[in-house]
């Protein structure tokens, strides 16, 4: 009795067991969990009944289970891909088909490639790259005609050669991805005019970006050089200029969200990201101050259980600290990972917010 208690209290306290309890495919191959009941290996995301914890053996490596006498489930096979690694390999490939491809593949043609029907193809690229194929095609041509822009193409060439068909689809398309009218981005933002202030918080040295449409941008740092800096390497093509007297009454509003991240900020806001990039963004403000969730958690909410790692790139680029709250997003044991803007930061948000 006393060594299964003392196997129960080993497995609540390890750190993998909350994978294991949530199927957390993300963290496949990280780890590999046996059941000494019933004598098998798996992956932490298995989807057969979770065990119970003090019948739980952990093993850094399919070697270390196969030593200990264990066999490998036949559910979740952990000795080959995992169900959610050969879905990442039939997506990779499917978007080295879009990216390589003049004319944009059909939903038709990329399932094909991949044998499933269109509607399980698609159901399965959202779940590994949180977009459909036809945004991250869409995605990619904007990036295209970012490039040929930036070398110096005009913008009905950069349009056509980017593959788009119509030209009021890529005005559209254009104005909500390059954050500004294409003429204007060809012009190095001619007509974008930012303004920026830079003031103390309680969390350092602080700026604070708007555009005519609102916020852009929120960073904390120690050097105003380097602020002003990162400033003009997000929006290269764009006029800044400081005037802190026009951003005097919406920089006191971000000091008191600082201060206070349950008190809000009812500023309008102009992100910019790329689809994916946005849809995290998005869910993110709905995060109640005094919450936190996991990247595995946030992944599955947008629909993306895949993603967790692509959600990290997402929080890492966040260009607006605090009013996107990034800082509420933790590991799966609830410790603090990295934070755009450091750890010490993230750590007293969220002390603030009552999260920890």
């Amino acid at each position: 009795m006393t060594t299964q208690r003392a196997r129960l209290a080993a497995t609540l306290s390890d750190p993998r067991w909350p994978d294991v309890q949530n199927h957390n495919s993300a963290v496949d191959g990280r780890f590999w969990f046996a059941v000494a009941t019933t004598g098998v290996f798996c992956r932490p995301g298995c989807g057969a009944r979770t065990p119970r914890p003090e019948n739980v053996r952990f093993f850094d490596s399919i070697d270390a289970a196969k030593a200990a006498g264990f066999r490998a489930c036949k559910r979740c096979r952990p000795e080959g891909l995992s169900d959610a690694a050969a879905n990442r390999v039939l997506v990779e490939a499917a978007c080295q088909r879009i990216d390589g491809a003049e004319r944009e593949p059909t939903l038709a043609e990329l399932a094909a490639d991949a044998d499933l029907s269109p509607y399980h193809f698609q159901r399965m690229f959202k779940t590994v790259l949180g977009i459909s194929p036809k945004q991250y095609a869409k995605a990619r041509r904007l990036q295209s005609a970012r490039e040929r822009l930036d070398a110096g193409s005009d913008v009905t060439t950069a349009m056509h050669d980017a593959g788009f068909g119509s030209p009021s689809r890529f005005h559209a398309d254009a104005r909500s991805g390059l954050g500004m009218a294409a003429h204007t981005y060809r012009d190095s933002g001619r007509n974008e005019r930012i303004r920026y202030a830079l003031g103390d918080s309680s969390l350092g040295r602080v700026l604070v970006a708007e555009t005519d449409r609102g916020l852009c941008t929120i960073l904390f740092g120690e050097d105003d050089t380097a602020l002003v800096a990162d400033l003009h390497a997000r929006f290269a093509r764009a006029d800044c200029i400081s005037d802190d007297a026009a951003l005097a009454k919406h920089f006191t509003d971000v000091i008191q969200l600082v201060d206070d991240p349950a008190h809000g900020l009812d500023l309008p806001l102009d992100i910019r990201g790329t689809a994916f990039q946005q849809k995290v963004w998005s869910q993110l403000r709905r995060i109640p101050a005094g919450r936190t969730v996991s990247y595995s958690e946030l992944a599955t909410q947008i629909g993306a259980p895949d993603a967790a790692r692509a959600i990290a790139g997402a929080c890492a680029a966040n260009p607006l600290a605090v009013a996107i709250p990034c800082h509420r997003v933790v590991r799966a044991d609830g410790a603090l990972s990295g934070y755009r803007w450091g750890v010490q930061r993230k750590k007293k948000l969220l002390q603030r917010e009552g999260a920890i």
